[in-house]
């Protein structure tokens, strides 16, 4: 395992192209989940896509009351409800904001083994991989901050 490099910066490049799926699980993908993994601890932060790191592969990682959850070619199946929340971001650092989410989401992705899974996530949970899946369509959540009087 090995720390990367987080991109920064809204006008960055890599970080507002959309990512490609992966299509095979090897052992780039492997290594590239573990770096990102211990990436976000030492950064403390709740989620990490891959292009955060300069990948630009539909890849993140989602750290939550101490489960990790790495999630690959993730797709939004439902949401519901809505939270308005105070976000950051790793690539925006020192940049905060309102955002509104859903408060519950399904997600159906595929895990580490290329076992698809599904997930329903609630409040914090449900705003993180919303977050993490805007990442990896070039999306940043200064895009998304609303006016406090909204």
């Amino acid at each position: 395992m090995a720390l990367r490099d987080v991109v920064t910066g809204a006008d960055n490049e890599t970080l507002r192209k959309v990512s490609r799926e992966v299509k095979n699980m090897n052992e780039h993908i492997l290594t590239l989940l573990d770096d990102m993994k211990e990436t976000l601890i030492v950064e403390d932060g709740g989620g990490l896509a891959a292009p955060q790191v300069g990948v630009r592969r539909r890849i993140a990682v989602v750290s939550y009351e101490d489960e990790y959850y790495e999630i690959i070619n993730p797709k939004i199946l439902s949401e519901s409800g809505e939270l308005i929340e105070e976000e950051g971001c790793l690539s925006l650092p020192g940049i905060w904001g309102p955002v509104k989410r859903p408060e519950t989401i399904r997600v159906s992705y595929l895990d580490r083994n290329g076992k698809e899974q599904e997930i329903e996530a609630t409040g914090m949970l449900a705003r993180i991989f919303c977050h993490e899946i805007d990442h990896l369509d070039g999306v940043l959540f200064v895009d998304k901050m609303i006016e406090e009087n909204e």
